[in-house]
């Protein structure tokens, strides 16, 4: 099998600096190197002819352990995905919303320490999202809007990524636990052509506490790609997940290329890759797009 070893670093400098443990971790899976592909500033190709996948994977992991460097091993064809399926809440954008509304209510304190539970995999997301939610009984609609205005802002890269994937002939949905009249905005603001989230049930002045099911979650996620691919006509081998939490995991351990950003530890496990220091376009470089053809 033709593997491509995919770096991605915050510059060229570092992308240097991790170089001789790259090629040291494709000697030890045991297959020479075609030479290096750039991408663009820090990112770069190496091919790998016969290599074990799992092998190659292993050995890149053990061997850029402590550089400042993303990276990506996965079959060289069909790199190029029909379709992406990202989550929003700290993926797409940089805050996680539920947590900021109860900042209005004077209670992020205690509704962020659920949510890193949830998304820990330590608790049910399902019965965590109807605890947090209950909290916010009785908090002004008006505080859903000015904690869009106020709080949520697009992760560095995701715009590019979306429009970029858009131009190349990919459809992108948003798919969040999180809720609809926020996947709504942030969908319109980065390009994505579709949008799946919660609802939050109001009583037109206040929020009532509820939220209406059935709940998306984990489930609902992996469903969401496997529908949204179907519809397309391709597999989920043409397809590419993106996540940071729990929940996101079904759905990143089914696409063809399953990418953990900034994830907890459960998802990082089961991810294909993960991206700890790049922004959000590592995506691109990943299914071998050059900088020069990104949609800025």
């Amino acid at each position: 099998m033709r593997l491509a070893f995919t770096l991605v670093a915050p510059d060229f400098d570092a992308l240097q600096d991790a170089l001789p443990a790259a090629l040291e971790a494709v000697a030890q899976a045991g297959r020479p190197s075609e030479g290096l592909e750039v991408l663009g500033d820090g990112a770069a190709d190496l091919f790998v002819e016969g290599a074990d996948l799992a092998t190659l994977r292993a050995t890149a992991s053990r061997a850029l352990e402590r550089a400042s460097v993303d990276f990506c091993v996965q079959p060289a064809a069909a790199r190029l995905k029909r379709l992406l399926v990202a989550d929003m809440d700290s993926t797409i954008i940089g805050c996680e919303c539920l947590d900021e509304i109860a900042d209005f209510a004077g209670l992020k304190a205690e509704v962020a320490a659920v949510t890193a539970r949830a998304m820990a995999g330590e608790i049910p997301f399902e019965a965590a999202l109807r605890q947090r939610v209950a909290l916010l009984a009785g908090l002004d609609v008006a505080s859903l809007q000015r904690t869009y205005d106020e709080r949520v802002r697009l992760n560095p890269g995701a715009r590019t990524l979306v429009r970029t994937m858009s131009a190349l002939g990919a459809r992108c949905v948003l798919v969040s636990g999180g809720f609809e009249f926020f996947t709504r905005r942030v969908a319109e603001a980065a390009g994505f052509a579709g949008h799946r989230g919660n609802r939050l049930i109001d009583d037109g002045a206040h929020l009532t506490g509820a939220v209406a099911e059935p709940i998306l979650g984990a489930d609902a996620k992996l469903s969401a790609l496997r529908e949204e691919a179907a519809a397309l006509g391709v597999s989920v081998a043409d397809t590419l997940a993106v996540g940071d939490g729990a929940n996101d995991l079904a759905m990143i351990e089914a696409a063809g290329l399953g990418v953990a950003y900034r994830a907890k530890p459960i998802v990082a496990a089961g991810a294909d890759a993960r991206v700890d220091t790049a922004d959000l376009t590592a995506l691109l470089y990943f299914q071998g797009v050059g900088q020069d053809a990104f949609v800025r």
